[in-house]
């Protein structure tokens, strides 16, 4: 702006309508502002106007409120869209990354997904539990990696017991893992003993698929049938008919299972017992699990004759 000594000098008198303009020609002392004060002035007005400008784009962008291309914006330095914009950014987890709070979530998604998958298996047949798993077999994998880090509370694991067992056997037994999980039995003493493995997907390439109320074995094939943990379907007595079918007489039948879904010890023996074993051992001091030795007496009948409630499903508590 020239000061050059003519000034037109604009007045308002009165309300709306009543404007008169007058010029003066004046040669009198007009004081002059200090630079630094009009630089100022001419800076606040200059940043008032690109906020504004900013504001403006940002409510006619669509998808403003994601601010994905706020790093591009003319934002002046120190003004409060850009201090915003600033924490916000400083907010968001690295790229790649996830924040704290989304791996917090991430973790309680995947607990609901395998509470869902252990339920489900629980309270179906086998046959359903087969073709839920080759309809979707990353239901199998999200189940086990669930399953594992349950294990990892455990004050003692089952499988182990069976290990430890079939070690200290020096004759070569023929083993049946029937619901192996990943086949850790026959990975651990595999060499020492013949193991097959059987489960509803191949985890690795020591499983073979399949229900187990029908494994790809012959009659009498078997020294040793292991359950652990593996008997899960509404028809479970099913599976203890096919581990009776295909062990020798006098085979072994060992069972582990979780204490709290065998309400009623005695009852849930005399199922078997009716199924062709006999009883050999009964070791309780786990306050976890149970586990149950039995021997192959006999064929189990021609007829299955159902027992509900001999074992409750193990379902998780939801938080």
């Amino acid at each position: 702006m020239k000061n050059s000594g003519k000034a037109d000098v604009k007045s308002t008198r009165g309300s709306v309508g009543h404007t008169s303009t007058r010029t003066a020609d004046t040669r009198s002392k007009v004081t002059k502002p200090s630079s630094s004060h009009a630089r100022s002035k001419l800076n606040k007005v200059k940043e008032l106007l690109a906020a504004k400008r900013e504001k403006d784009t940002l409510k006619s962008s669509k998808g403003a409120a994601n601010f994905d291309n706020a790093d591009k914006l003319d934002a002046p330095r120190g003004s409060t869209t850009k201090r915003a914009l600033s924490r916000g950014a400083a907010s968001n987890p690295p790229a790649g990354g996830l924040s704290a709070l989304q791996q917090k979530m991430q973790q309680k998604l995947k607990g609901a997904r395998f509470r869902w998958i252990n339920e489900a298996l629980y309270t179906t047949t086998g046959d359903k539990a087969l073709e839920m798993v080759q309809n979707d077999p990353s239901i199998f994998e999200e189940y086990h990696l669930g399953f594992s880090a349950q294990v990892e509370k455990w004050p003692v694991n089952p499988v182990d017991v069976f290990i430890g067992y079939l070690r200290s056997k020096p004759k070569r037994l023929v083993v049946a893992d029937l619901g192996c999980g990943a086949a850790r039995l026959s990975a651990t003493v595999g060499q020492q003993h013949t193991v097959h493995s059987f489960d509803l997907v191949a985890h690795n390439e020591l499983i073979t698929p399949c229900n187990i109320a029908d494994v790809p074995l012959p009659d009498d094939a078997v020294d040793v049938a292991i359950f652990c943990l593996a008997l899960m379907g509404t028809d479970f007595l099913k599976f203890i008919r096919e581990a009776n079918r295909i062990l020798r007489v006098g085979g072994e039948l060992k069972i582990a299972e979780v204490v709290s879904r065998v309400s009623d010890v005695d009852a849930f023996v005399r199922a078997l017992e009716g199924q062709g074993f006999k009883l050999a051992r009964t070791d309780a001091s786990n306050k976890m699990f149970i586990m149950l030795d039995f021997t192959k007496a006999r064929r189990s009948p021609a007829k299955l004759s159902d027992k509900p409630g001999l074992l409750k499903p193990c379902i998780y508590k939801r938080r």
